[in-house]
């Protein structure tokens, strides 16, 4: 397997797993986004900013993976929300190693003394999501972009019962911010990309 996508966590260096770090550090090739490559300064593989489509990274990812061992790292967990899905649709699991990170959802129910194992997560990251999918007690809406914030206001404007709301910014480093508000406030505020909602219905 030539292929390995990396979950490196939310944002620290301290929440990149020591097991990540060595894949890293042992492939031939690394793609990912800037702020994730900062994050291992020291690996001997040549690197690639992946700051294009989607289907892009992937050809560029399968061309690599012919000369050697490719790392693609990926933001949290590669669970959620990532580029490891199309990319392990398009190669093929069998091709792939996906090494588990550390997701910005399990952090940010952390911080609030929240369980997770029952909220629905939402991706606001790319478009405004369809929200016909299974009601929850408690829901983590990923933003990433400025309007998404604004879905995430209406969304819970729609909710039946009472609900708390958290904004949670730039978890885990140095600006980390979580702000507890009432959800009709959501809609007059701004997020930076590196946010994250998290609606819980109260009393839970």
């Amino acid at each position: 397997m030539k292929i390995c996508i990396i979950g490196c966590g939310p944002g620290s260096p301290e929440y990149l797993t020591p097991v990540a770090r060595k894949a890293a550090m042992d492939a031939d090739y690394l793609i990912g986004s800037k702020r994730l490559l900062e994050l291992i300064p020291y690996a001997k593989g040549e690197r690639m900013v992946n700051a294009g489509h989607a289907a892009k990274v992937i050809e560029q990812i399968e061309e690599k993976s012919s000369k050697g061992k490719v790392a693609v790292l990926v933001s949290g967990d590669p669970g959620v929300s990532s580029l490891a899905r199309p990319l392990i649709d398009k190669v093929g699991a069998e091709h792939c190693r996906v090494i588990a990170g550390i997701s910005s959802v399990q952090v940010a129910f952390a911080a609030i003394g929240q369980p997770w194992q029952e909220a629905r997560i939402i991706s606001a990251h790319g478009a405004n999501p369809e929200d016909d999918g299974p009601l929850a007690e408690r829901y983590a809406v990923l933003l990433g972009r400025p309007e998404a914030i604004k879905w995430a206001a209406a969304f819970a404007q729609r909710l039946d019962g009472e609900w708390e709301a958290w904004v949670c910014q730039n978890l885990t480093m140095e600006n980390e911010k979580i702000v507890k508000v009432d959800p009709a406030a959501l809609a007059k505020m701004e997020a930076p990309s590196l946010a994250l909602v998290l609606l819980v219905r109260k009393g839970r």
